[in-house]
């Protein structure tokens, strides 16, 4: 079967040269879409992704379609590769039957590794220079004399967690936490 997806990220955008295009090539299901591409969750994808079969073909019509970054495009094609499906993307001439196109996945995945590992520099190198500065990454710690008013107020058992989170402007889950740490307890989430 082939089985087509097309996108548009806004409702006054039209997905008439994308369907036409689709449609020419021989499509048999179109999933259709008005998302962005930043997004991850989005239905129609995942449903044309899911309904794909051994031997099926997943086409597009441009790999922007798909997804804005190299690593989510990589994510998607390594999904429609697992179960046995070829791909072709129409206007980018990519056709996971041919050699060629075989090839150029391969060097879009090392682009995404690529692109993931620079990231992950980026964010050292900032946290990094924040630490030069005196700065340290995470939450800010919460105030310790806030924290045991509020254990106060929780045990007098006369508020409510809300109120408590309102009088003191500690939160639930750290009013929470700092009970499960008082108890000898394993902290659990909230």
């Amino acid at each position: 079967m082939i089985i087509g997806y097309a996108r548009v990220s806004t409702a006054d955008q039209t997905l008439d040269l994308q369907l036409d295009a689709l449609n020419k090539y021989g499509v048999e299901k179109i999933y259709k879409e008005i998302a962005s591409g930043a997004k991850d969750d989005r239905e129609q994808l995942e449903k044309a992704l899911k309904v794909l079969r051994r031997n099926d073909v997943f086409v597009v019509y441009k790999l922007d379609r798909l997804a804005r970054s190299t690593v989510k495009l990589v994510t998607v094609l390594d999904e429609v590769k697992a179960k046995g499906a070829q791909f072709v993307s129409l206007s980018d001439s990519i056709d996971t039957a041919t050699v060629a196109g075989k090839a150029l996945f391969g060097m879009l995945a090392v682009f995404a590794e690529f692109e993931r590992n620079i990231i992950i520099e980026r964010t050292q190198a900032g946290l990094k220079a924040a630490r030069a500065r005196g700065r340290k990454g995470g939450r800010p710690v919460s105030d310790q004399k806030k924290i045991e008013q509020a254990l106060k107020l929780y045990d007098s058992e006369t508020h409510t967690v809300k109120e408590i989170e309102e009088l003191t402007g500690v939160k639930r889950a750290t009013l929470y936490r700092s009970i499960s740490k008082r108890n000898g307890d394993t902290p659990k989430s909230v």
